[in-house]
Formats: structure tokens, sequence, C-alpha cells
């Protein structure tokens, strides 16, 4: 072989163009070295654990690991048709609403086409268009919150995708649902409008709605849901989404035939039943979301009202009191955070709604981060 021609030769197989552009989503922390014991608050999940029902059915699955699970994870969406009023033909379950939000745009966007998402909206959107040879398009937002106008001022005749987290992660903030439908109304009818409700549960305002009436009425918009948060199935990685029959069927198609493991369909349909574990969770969340965000104020830092499981705290470009700087203080004390620069807010941390004992810690070491006196918890 010429000299060349085998310098010209790559050594093996070569990703498409733009794959290697994709920077890679880096979960949340779980540990930090040398320090014995870690509270992990990075990564949004819930304290209370799972409901102890879907434990125990999770471990009735044991001795049947050797048979493939039902392709259709018919137990599950029938739970989750009964919760919700829904007919089980029109949801799809997936492992975690990530692999959903793949499938989707795989399915709806190609080479050339668009996607678009809010300027803080969850990395994975414009990482699946990337990858699906598409473009990303960001829409501005106003106050870390969507921006209707900014969204449909961006959109285009290659626009095929419309992602909107609601509420959003890392911000917390939400649209109400006067403005989605006014999102939904403002869209061409081939933009499929992709409504992320992870975090729905939580959310007490009243103006707020999931989209689940959209995705039940509109031919072009789907809702999708998690069992990772509320729910405290995380590790079984577990999500479902509803949408129109078409949209549903299309997904189906290119679904990998036993998505969803026989023990996360087993605990996730007991887990959406235990209306018990669910209000505890809530409980929890009610009391403590609103006391670590007057706690943080109170110490100097602001902090964006959110209706998540999670607050953005925000820190001042000082040198010593930088985000990076209370990154490294609150790590050093087992209290781990999320940085959240690669969301375009190098100023900031999430921090998730904990157990008691961690919150207080964080709250203690925050104020001594900030010389101030802690805030009664």
């Amino acid at each position: 072989m010429p000299s060349s021609l085998a310098a010209a030769t790559p050594a093996g197989p070569v990703p498409r163009p733009g794959i290697l552009d994709i920077a890679a989503y880096v979960p949340g922390r779980d540990h930090v070295e040398g320090v014995a014991k870690v509270y992990k608050l990075s990564s949004n999940e819930t304290p209370l654990g799972p409901s102890p029902k879907a434990v125990e059915a999770f471990r009735g699955t044991a001795e049947s690991l050797a048979i493939y699970p039902d392709g259709g994870a018919t137990a599950l969406r029938q739970a989750i048709g009964r919760k919700y009023g829904i007919d089980p033909a029109r949801i799809i379950c997936g492992t975690g609403s990530d692999e959903l939000l793949a499938l989707i745009t795989n399915t709806f966007i190609g080479p050339g086409d668009e996607g678009l998402y809010s300027r803080h909206g969850f990395l994975v959107y414009k990482i699946n268009i990337m990858g699906a040879g598409g473009v990303p398009v960001e829409a501005e937002e106003t106050d870390l919150t969507a921006d209707v106008d900014a969204y449909l001022s961006r959109v285009t005749e290659k626009t095929r995708i419309v992602y909107l987290a609601n509420p959003n992660n890392p911000t917390g903030t939400y649209l109400p649902f006067d403005e989605v439908k006014r999102l939904h109304a403002g869209l061409p009818p081939h933009v499929l409008l992709v409504l992320d409700a992870a975090y729905a549960e939580y959310v007490r305002s009243n103006d707020y709605a999931s989209g689940l009436e959209l995705a039940l009425t509109a031919p072009n918009v789907v809702m999708t849901r998690t069992f990772s948060k509320i729910h405290g199935l995380a590790a079984l990685r577990l999500g479902w989404m509803v949408g129109p029959e078409r949209v549903v069927d299309a997904l189906n198609r290119i679904r990998g035939p036993f998505n969803v493991n026989a023990p996360a369909i087993a605990a996730g349909a007991a887990a959406i039943a235990d209306e018990a574990h669910l209000a505890a969770s809530l409980a929890h969340n009610d009391t403590w979301l609103p006391k670590l965000a007057a706690g943080i104020a109170a110490v100097g830092l602001r902090v964006t009202p959110s209706v998540g499981n999670f607050l953005l705290i925000h820190f001042p470009r000082e040198p010593g009191r930088t985000a990076a700087d209370a990154d490294s203080f609150l790590s050093a004390r087992g209290l781990v955070l999320r940085a959240v620069r690669a969301y375009g807010l190098p100023d900031a941390l999430r921090m998730t709604v904990g157990t008691a004992e961690a919150n207080t810690l964080v709250l203690e070491a925050l104020a001594e981060f900030m010389g101030r006196s802690p805030v009664n918890s």
C-alpha cells in the first residue's frame, strides 16, 4: 500500500460526521475521594427511597430471571392506565424517559432537521438531536423560565420537534398550562411538541398541568414521565410516554423488543399504585423545599424559585465565594451538589431536597461558607 494511502486510511471505524462533536452527558457525582460519608444531593433522587410495595414486587421476580419479560410491558401500562384514566394502547414504556426521548428524536428528526428547546433545558435534548444528525436550536428564556414567544420565534420550516421540560431541570421553573397551550397553538401541525414532565408530581401550583390533556387530544403532542424521581426507581431505569396512536405506533416499530426488564415492570406497577408512599414523599418535599429556599437566602445567596424537588443556588463571582469554591467546600464535608456549568450556569449549583439530616448539614455548611450564622432549621 502506498505510504500516502496508508496515512489517509483510518485505524478503525469512523463515526459519522457530527457524533464526535457531541458533549457526553455527565451524571451527578456520587462520591468524594477521601470522604467516608457522602450525602448525594446531585441527581434529584428521592430521599424516601422506593415504595416498600415496589421493593416486594421487585424481589418477587427473582425466580424468573431466565425468562424474557413481556415485550409490551402490559401490566405496567395497565397500572399507569388505571392511575390516570388512559387507554393502555396510548402508552409506551421505556428504559427511563431518556430512552423514550431518544426514540422520539430518532423517529422524527433526520439530517438537517431542527429540534428546538429552551436555553437551559435538559442536556439530553441537544445530545439526541445531534445524534440523529439534526440541528439543535435554543430558545432564550426569561428569568430562567421558558418563554413561549421566544420558542415561536425560532420555529422554521425545518423544525420537527419542540421539547419543553415542565418543570425544567435544572432551574426548577415552569410554564402555566395556559402558556403551554399557547405554545402548542402556535406550532405548525407537523411539529411534534414533547412535554417532558419528569417532576410533575411535585408541582403544587394551581395553574400547572402535566400536559396529559394535550397528549390525549392533540395529534402532535406527547408527554413523557419517569419513575426515577418521586417513585424512587432510578436504578431500574423506567419511564413512560402517552401520545397519539400514530406516534406510539411509530415508536413501537423501532424500540427494542424487550426494552423494559421484568423487575422494572413489576416494581413500576406496584409503585404507581402506592398512594400512601407518594403522599409521604410529597409531604417531605413540601416541608423542606421552602425551608431550604428560605435558609439559603438567609445566608446571602440567591435561589431560583422551584416547583420541583431541587433548588438552583446562585453564587457571587467573588474570589473565595464562587460556585466552584462552594462546590469544593461542600464536597470536603461530604455534601455533593450538582455543578451546572454544562447548562450554561457556571455561577450556580443545583441541590436536591435530601433527608432532614442532609438538608440541615447543607444549611449549616453554606452559612459557614458565607461567614454567616446558620438559620434554625
